[in-house]
């Protein structure tokens, strides 16, 4: 039986796979318009799985040479003839076997290439003699791109391109790169070396929109496959919409999700088994997660603008230029006009990191000691008694805390609170859309139920009116009854309030402290 796959090339024969094929449609037709572009996109989204569909696409009327520089090392970047004598290597390997009369071609070329001048030359010579439309894709480019040897290289094949407009010169019809790095970027990545170059020879590329994350209803092909193949009954729909809500359609998050279920979690093809499968993945080491991290942790403008987002629920108008690295790393993400976070799941593992900084650490330590008898009711949680428990615990900890402690560590201190107390039995999410206006929505599952806890920051009466509204309108849209309103007041003669009210058919616990 096929399984569901997160590493490396997913092959159609081994694995359970989104049906890709309107993506490589799209992407094929600019190889058909003659278009030179670079796919860049985060680490595991996809793109050499992609790669490998796209040339057996484009093999039916095109010859495709597919190269990579992974694992390739770095003598061949030290200077222009030491590059150019292993880059027609490169090309011959990919059709080694599956071309053996181009693959020979191309090996002949390794021999007599020594200088960019004779890689432009025998790449005319290569595409006259050999009479048909080429194709060149270069994969895993990040690992040269911030290389001036790489940099002259795209130079002689931009100006190949431009000759080639004119009539005065032959080249590949169409050249694909592929990486996290968008090429326009290589320019700053190099300004350090003596030979500044400050203008990307990639300016000719055609932009890239196509969309590379799985939507909802291409999740449920997979899962088709995956029902027809195991004859498991599920909602496929349901966990479709579910799977795309928690991961955004990143695609190692997809697949992660479902291997978990599938092997590991009894096949709870189910929301509850979901979510088991989301904590699975949030406790397990894998290299996207460390890649977000150590993004996180090398660049203090994404790790700003993370705290700002997801603690201090700041509205961040989008600008692709401000935040460049965030998006390119696949960190952040625009959501009308806003900068957000990409997905629910990176949300929770950064408000995590977040939790385990020093100082939010300290505190979250003292909650370890929560007595979770004391907060459960027949192994039921009892969302009043923890409200009242984190009242009592603010009141003795930080009663004399200022306006800005509350905005900038209340609701990060309520979220390392919940931690011990969900810990196995639980779960948890902030939803984004609700994280606006000093407000923040916290999802909690805990067994067979669901709780909704407002988070607020104390603004006025005014406002604490429209904010039970909101409670309400979202308590509606999550189908539950009962919802709670913790509200952070920051005035010094402030109560310690607690009690139910009523919004409209619906019932309020409402905190304050």
């Amino acid at each position: 039986m096929k399984e569901f796959n997160v590493t490396g090339l997913c092959i159609p024969e081994k694995h359970f796979m989104v049906d890709i094929d309107g993506k490589v449609k799209k992407i094929a037709e600019m190889v058909d318009k003659g278009a030179y572009f670079t796919v860049n996109r985060p680490r595991q989204f996809g793109k050499t799985t992609t790669f490998n569909q796209l040339v057996e696409e484009l093999s039916k009327k095109y010859v495709v040479i597919k190269a990579s520089f992974e694992g390739v090392g770095d003598d061949i970047f030290k200077t222009e003839e030491k590059f150019c004598e292993i880059i027609f290597s490169i090309f011959a390997k990919s059709v080694r076997f599956t071309n053996k009369e181009l693959y020979e071609k191309l090996k002949s070329y390794a021999d007599k290439t020594r200088n960019f001048n004779d890689l432009s030359e025998n790449i005319t010579d290569m595409i006259d003699e050999y009479g048909n439309d080429m194709v060149l894709i270069i994969d895993e480019v990040d690992k040269s791109s911030g290389n001036r040897v790489f940099m002259q290289f795209l130079g002689v094949l931009r100006n190949k391109y431009l000759a080639m407009a004119s009539k005065e010169d032959l080249t590949f019809k169409s050249v694909i790169l592929g990486g996290v790095n968008d090429i326009k970027n290589i320019k700053l990545q190099i300004r350090d070396e003596k030979d500044r170059v400050f203008n990307s020879p990639w300016n000719i590329a055609a932009d890239f929109k196509i969309d590379m994350s799985f939507s909802s209803e291409e999740i449920e092909t997979m899962l088709n496959e995956y029902v027809n193949e195991s004859e498991i009954d599920m909602d496929v729909k349901l966990l479709s919409k579910a799977i795309r809500n928690f991961t955004s359609g990143y695609p190692y998050l997809v697949s992660r999700l479902c291997k978990n279920i599938d092997e590991y979690l009894g096949r709870e093809w189910t929301l509850k088994g979901l979510e088991r499968s989301i904590k699975m993945t949030l406790n397990e080491h894998n290299t996207l997660f460390d890649d977000v991290i150590k993004n996180i942790e090398n660049y203090d403008e994404i790790k700003t603008v993370v705290y700002q987002i997801l603690v201090e629920g700041k509205q961040i108008p989008y600008n692709p230029f401000v935040y460049e690295k965030g998006l390119m790393y696949g960190i952040l993400s625009e959501y009308e006009g806003k900068l957000t976070m990409n997905n629910k799941i990176f949300e929770m593992l950064l408000y995590d990191y977040l939790i385990a900084q020093k100082d939010i650490q300290e505190t979250a330590a003292k909650f370890t000691q929560v007595d979770k008898n004391e907060v459960l009711d027949d192994e039921d949680l009892n969302m009043e008694k923890v409200l009242l428990k984190f009242q009592e615990f603010m009141y003795e900890q930080y009663r004399e805390e200022d306006e800005h402690f509350y905005e900038t560590n209340g609701r990060l201190i309520f979220l390392a609170y919940l931690k011990p107390i969900l810990n196995g039995k639980g779960f948890s999410f902030v939803e984004p859309q609700t994280r606006k206006n000093k407000r923040m929505d916290v999802v909690i599952t805990y067994g067979n139920k669901k709780y909704i806890v407002e988070l607020k920051i104390w603004n006025g009466e005014v406002y604490r009116e429209k904010g039970v509204h909101q409670l309400g309108e979202y308590m509606i849209e999550q189908g539950v009854k009962e919802g709670y309103l913790l509200t952070f007041n920051f005035n010094k003669n402030k109560k310690y309030t607690a009690g139910w009210i009523k919004e409209e058919e619906k019932r309020i616990f409402e905190v304050m402290v």
